[in-house]
């Protein structure tokens, strides 16, 4: 199903040789359904590749959904030009009075940081209190999944010994949620981190579920028991080669930095990687936009007070119910 975004975005081009279908804006508005709206607050410095990564994703729904691009202003992207950051998106007062179906917070590369040492972290705290009630389900990517876990449970991060990169199996821990449905028992997913959440304060957290998790990667999916808020520890949205480029980019830059596990065939840089993950990530896409289609109410003004019906539900049995 089409999904809608600016006019003469880049990505749209993209997608379009890969026969996704993406509408332009005046044909969207004649279709006779309500579109879910999404806003994607994209922290990345690759920003370009980045949007086209989520877009992919996004498109594989059989919903509609509008999709719209938040900056922060407390930080200058230094890799994105100024014309195409105030073409495509917009600051966080410009979202700020509304209400939305989906909010996707990516990563960034500060995780070595102190939290509250990255310039934008006051602002992220205020987009993320917003999005509690504002916002009827978050997606938290890699930093931002540990973000959002630090600021909303005190879940603190660990730095590694060494940087956790490669494509590791996840084991399934519960083929009967609504965001796994249809998973295999152990699924791949990209990971390229130098910290992790703390495990045991996440299973301490009664809040909290892990759905699929790693033995030396750790939690890979973790969501709220009413799928507010779900954090995926990995790089889901990594396309076959993007792991490739970060290694060839340190090597090239004399960097220390290892070959990426269970990546290159027989660990040979050389070689083409195979696309091991696609298939799961399009289907937690597919799966988290059908939840918040069947779940959030018509009226966006009404999220606040669904949200804390079905928290209150996910708390009595821990699975919330339907409208």
């Amino acid at each position: 199903m089409p999904i809608k975004v600016a006019d003469g975005l880049p990505a749209k081009e993209t997608l379009r040789q890969e026969r996704i279908f993406a509408l332009e804006e005046e044909v969207a508005t004649r279709q006779d359904i309500r579109p879910l709206k999404v806003v994607v607050l994209n922290l990345m410095p690759t920003k370009v590749e980045t949007e086209t990564q989520i877009l992919r994703l996004i498109s594989k729904s059989p919903l509609q959904v509008e999709v719209d691009f938040m900056r922060v202003t407390s930080h200058e992207s230094k890799h994105t030009s100024k014309t195409h950051l105030e073409t495509f998106y917009e600051p966080f007062s410009a979202y700020e009075p509304g209400y939305y179906d989906g909010l996707v917070i990516t990563g960034a590369p500060v995780e070595e940081m102190p939290f509250e040492e990255v310039d934008y972290w006051d602002e992220l705290v205020r987009i993320m209190d917003w999005a509690q009630t504002h916002v009827f389900s978050t997606v938290y990517l890699c930093w931002g999944a540990m973000a959002g876990l630090y600021h909303l449970h005190g879940v603190q991060k660990k730095l590694l010994g060494s940087k956790l990169f490669g494509v590791f199996p996840q084991r399934l821990c519960d083929e009967y949620s609504f965001l796994t449905n249809g998973f295999d028992e152990v699924h791949n997913m990209p990971h390229s981190r130098h910290a992790t959440p703390d495990p045991h304060a996440i299973a301490r957290d009664p809040t909290l579920q892990v759905l699929s998790e790693g033995l030396s990667s750790g939690p890979a999916l973790v969501a709220t028991r009413d799928f507010s808020e779900v954090y995926v520890l990995g790089h889901f949205e990594y396309g076959r080669d993007t792991l490739a480029q970060e290694y060839w980019r340190d090597f090239h830059a004399g960097l220390p930095i290892q070959l990426p596990e269970n990546y290159f065939p027989h660990n040979n840089p050389e070689e083409q990687p195979i696309f091991t993950w696609r298939s799961h990530a399009n289907l937690l896409w597919r799966n988290w936009l059908n939840y918040v289609y069947q779940m959030t109410p018509y009226s966006l003004e009404d999220i606040p007070e669904t949200k804390a019906r079905l928290a209150a539900e996910a708390a009595d049995n821990g699975v919330p119910g339907k409208f």
